[in-house]
């Protein structure tokens, strides 16, 4: 064993007799009866403020604490006995708060804590009574001056056998041979803490005599639990204080590091400026050609032209062209075979475009799939055309990339260079514009000319204009009646969209769909059709009182058939508006659900949830699968007004809208026959079964204002039902329109 702990072990053995006796005495000592409220009270306060109520003095290691003083409170009121226990209690209480809060102590201080307590508060106890006597005859005499040697004598006794032994005990701790010198050193502040707990314990003895023990505890709590706010915001203060100290010691180290890292960076810049100066040909190269097939790049392109231009300017007969062409397909070969495929045949399509112009022209990629061609000094504007049927051809043929067939065209947009061009890239957009020309019209290449210019920039202002009208809702709706062919009844309108410009007045939907659909504003503009349509059937169907109530339906394209929103944005639009769902009808092209039959199938299931009905529109103008068609979750199918319009002419298309309404029958479909503009048409639908008919011969689409008189009008339509019902046909062939119309 350790000579230090063998010296302690004897120590705590000497101290252990002297803290029992004491413990007996107080055990002994106390009458029957002492132990009251007021007592339990005090030792509840006494172990509250000894654990949370400590006060750090400054520059001592020394707290200050109440419950010095309460203890000396008690030796006054309730005598040594009570003391004695209540010194024993909260030291205890006290060394087991501060090993909770993770402060290592060992069990031999606590034990050691605990009979210095109690062997001073003994001694403190037999030396006020052999001075005074009793407390309880000092306090009933009044004398003030008996009362103050009364605290002396307790603080005195206190300190003196407290301090005596917590310096014995650190000297034989430390290994420290001077016990004066530790007792000045560790133990003298303590005089400070005794001095203000008998003050505090005269205080609170005076201040009994006019409250009682229980209001004194009260504020003594209230005070105490605002001492306690008051240090956990001076710990969060700390803590917060420490955090910014540690961000700021971390901020110095990483500005060391930065200012290293920059010093480091200061001497390579230094060491490489020679090789660098030596590298700028292949930096320059670099910048203006492209990594992955080393042709010029879209810069040394510009720069070219520019140069082109300006003797273009000086020179009259200087003649060049530029062809500006785009991949085909690339996307799906990218997607389907890897990015590493079409790199491939990027490399291969530009090693094509090499060897097919001459040492004088120039071939650049600009990113992508696109290419730009500069063919210069052209004696006549055929060469470049030819070049480019050529190319086009050399092009399409296809590539081998890893034993597989990949085949690609291109499509090339031809602008010819002269000095009215201010800039370069004015004469390479113009070429784009012809390339996208190409694309829409299937055409190798085309030639631009101005009026493609007027016409993009005509796109362009029509698109920012389309933009603002779908802000200020600008669209009207038109809507054509539906008319039911078995009696002549209106059941629904047709929803068809018109937009009032403020400058060019309607613009015809031909005009602005195709431009909602590529640039996406299909989808705002359409939920605004669908909100207003419903918002109108509503007023109309209260307005008609119909037993079957009326309907609307709404052209939903495909791109918007697509959007993953579409459910909830119906689902929207019949909440706000109170449509009965089954009174919305959407109508949809074959091809848009032909496009992708298995994903639309999906789409159509979750719209009929809504119980939304669906329309195929135009039917028979498109491809549609039988295998699909069937699985399609859809109610109604509408025959194109080019087969009905031509009923009475040609038998074939005749025998077109009779299999149609054959197969929706087979399939329990209703059928909607557009474009109906004669009476001829309607007996002839109206005998094959056909439930439901538009067109002319009922009314061209009208606005809201013409709907409405439209439904004060309840017989508008009943002079043009037969004079007597049709006998249903008993030969398949009289079904034919050319029977019909003999």
């Amino acid at each position: 064993m350790d000579p230090k702990d063998k010296k302690i072990n004897i120590f705590l053995a000497v101290l252990a007799p002297f803290s029992l006796a004491a413990l007996a005495w107080a055990l002994m000592g106390i009458p029957a009866g002492r132990i009251d409220t007021g007592v339990i009270t005090l030792t509840v306060l006494t172990v509250f403020c000894s654990c949370y109520l400590r006060i750090q003095l400054p520059r001592v290691n020394t707290h200050l604490t109440i419950s010095d003083a309460l203890i000396m409170l008690a030796m006054l009121i309730y005598g040594g006995e009570i003391a004695v226990l209540l010194a024993i209690v909260e030291t205890t209480a006290a060394s087991l708060n501060i090993m909770r809060k993770g402060v290592p102590i060992k069990v031999k201080t606590i034990f050691f804590n605990v009979m210095t307590n109690a062997i001073a508060v003994f001694a403190a106890a037999k030396a006020v009574w052999f001075i005074f006597g009793s407390t309880d005859l000092v306090l009933q005499r009044g004398d003030f001056t008996s009362f103050i040697w009364l605290l002396t004598v307790m603080a005195a006794a206190l300190f003196a056998v407290n301090s005596g032994l917590v310096a014995v005990f650190s000297a034989i701790k430390q290994n420290k041979k001077s016990l004066w010198k530790v007792w000045t050193d560790n133990c003298f502040d303590a005089v400070l803490m005794y001095v203000v707990g008998a003050v505090m314990a005269g205080i609170i003895v005076k201040a009994l005599e006019q409250i009682n023990l229980y209001l004194f505890t009260a504020v003594v709590l209230f005070f105490g639990i605002i001492y306690l706010t008051f240090r956990r915001f001076v710990e969060d203060l700390k803590k917060t204080v420490e955090k910014a100290k540690q961000a700021e010691r971390e901020r110095a180290e990483q500005a060391e590091e930065h200012v290293n890292e920059l010093e480091h960076y200061v001497a390579e810049l230094e060491r490489s400026g020679a090789a660098l100066q030596e590298s700028h040909e292949n930096f320059r190269h670099a910048a203006y050609h492209d990594a992955l097939t080393g042709l010029p790049n879209r810069n040394f392109f510009i720069d070219t032209l520019k140069g082109l231009l300006q003797q273009t300017r000086e020179n009259s007969e200087s003649d060049f062209a530029v062809l500006f062409l785009d991949l085909n397909r690339f996307k799906t070969i990218n997607d389907s075979l890897g990015h590493s495929m079409g790199d491939r045949l990027i490399k291969n399509v530009a090693k094509r475009l090499s060897g097919m112009v001459r040492e004088e022209d120039m071939v650049a990629r600009f990113s992508g799939d696109k290419f730009g061609v500069i063919l210069s000094d052209l004696l006549t504007k055929e060469e470049a055309t030819s070049f480019a049927d050529r190319l086009a051809k050399r092009l399409a043929e296809p590539y081998t990339l890893d034993g597989r067939q990949v085949f690609t065209s291109a499509k090339i947009g031809i602008a010819y260079g002269n000095s009215k061009y201010p800039e370069a890239e004015d004469i390479l957009r113009d070429a784009d514009i012809a390339m996208y020309y190409s694309k829409d019209n299937e055409e190798n290449y085309v030639i631009f000319d101005q009026k493609m210019h007027i016409r993009a920039v005509t796109r362009l202002q029509l698109e920012t204009d389309l933009r603002f009208a779908i802000e200020r809702n600008e669209f009207e709706l038109y809507y054509q009646p539906i008319v039911g062919l078995e009696n002549s009844s209106l059941v629904g309108f047709e929803a068809l969209v018109r937009w009032n410009h403020p400058q060019r007045g309607l613009v015809p939907p031909n005009e602005f769909i195709p431009i909602s659909e590529s640039t996406g504003l299909i989808i705002p503009m359409t939920i605004q059709i669908l909100h207003s349509a419903c918002s109108q059937l509503v007023k109309w169907q209260e307005r008609s009182g119909n037993a079957t109530p009326l309907s609307v339906a709404v052209n939903l394209s495909g791109k918007h058939f697509g959007h993953p929103n579409l459910v909830e944005q119906i689902n929207t639009i019949i909440a706000e508006t109170g449509i009965a769902p089954s009174s919305l009808k959407l109508e949809l092209t074959e091809g848009a659900v032909m496009e992708n039959a298995e994903t639309a199938i999906l789409m159509l299931r979750q719209i009929k949830e809504t119980g939304v009905q669906i329309s195929i529109d135009d039917f028979g103008t498109g491809y549609s699968s039988l295998s699909y068609l069937h699985r399609f979750p859809i109610d109604l199918l509408k025959v194109d007004r080019s087969f009905v319009s031509a009923m009475e002419e040609n038998t074939e298309n005749g025998e077109i809208v009779r299999t149609v309404i054959a197969l929706a029958k087979a399939l329990n479909l209703k059928v909607v026959a557009e474009g109906i503009e004669s009476v001829h048409q309607f007996h002839q639908l109206r005998i094959l079964g056909c439930e439901y008919g538009q067109g002319y011969l009922f009314s061209k689409p009208l606005p809201v204002a013409d709907i409405e008189r439209l439904l004060e009008d309840k017989t508008r339509w009943q002079n043009i039902l037969p004079a007597a019902p049709a006998a249903p046909p008993q030969n398949r062939d009289m079904l034919t329109p050319l029977r019909l119309a003999q």
